[in-house]
């Protein structure tokens, strides 16, 4: 088993992009509520079992180094799959009454917070990162029957370009990409 304390760096970094395209790579798959984890356990997909244990607020974005072995050379990168997303139009609700246009929008938001959905606002859209099986959002999305508002799934990935990166966190937890600097003080590596 191999204890990964800390992460070395990330793929789309200059350095560590060599170094990887020299060495032969085994990945670390993760969806983007495991990489949220700070503790667990779980095999690479070439069958290496792998402990982490970072510390509390750190997060495993796609691409991170986690291993490092310079004799082989040999590399465990991350590889995260990006849940899909709800994308809920509201480019209706600008032609709309603003007094019906208002009370539909709140109520989306009632039956959204009802949920515990996490959501994010941004322009006409509201994004809700799938957290339950697509057929559960959507039966409710038909149960309350929102005149206007149209919502289509779709990929994790399709989204990223469009956000920030405090809101690409907000809805997949820092699991998209790098969009943070490294710390190496306690970097586990097998040189």
């Amino acid at each position: 088993m191999i204890l990964i304390e800390s992460i070395l760096g990330n793929a789309s970094e200059p350095d560590w992009a060599s170094r990887i395209a020299s060495g032969t790579v085994d990945t670390l798959e993760l969806d983007h509520w495991e990489a949220q984890k700070t503790r667990f356990r779980k095999h690479t997909r070439g069958g290496a079992e792998i402990a982490v244990s970072l510390d509390r607020g750190s997060f495993i974005h796609d691409g991170d180094v986690l291993v490092w072995d310079a004799q082989t050379p040999a590399v465990v990168v991350a590889s995260i799959r990006l849940r899909d997303v709800m994308t809920i139009y509201l480019d209706e609700m600008a032609e709309t009454d603003p007094s019906i246009a208002l009370r539909t929008c709140v109520e989306l938001g009632h039956a959204l917070g009802n949920q515990h959905w996490p959501a994010l606002v941004k322009g006409t859209r509201v994004y809700v990162p799938l957290t339950v099986d697509r057929k559960v959002m959507a039966s409710v999305m038909k149960t309350h029957h929102f005149d206007g508002i149209r919502y289509e799934f779709v990929p994790g990935a399709e989204i990223i370009p469009y956000l920030a990166p405090h809101e690409s966190r907000r809805l997949f937890g820092g699991a998209e990409g790098a969009v943070h600097s490294h710390t190496h003080e306690h970097a586990h590596s097998h040189e």
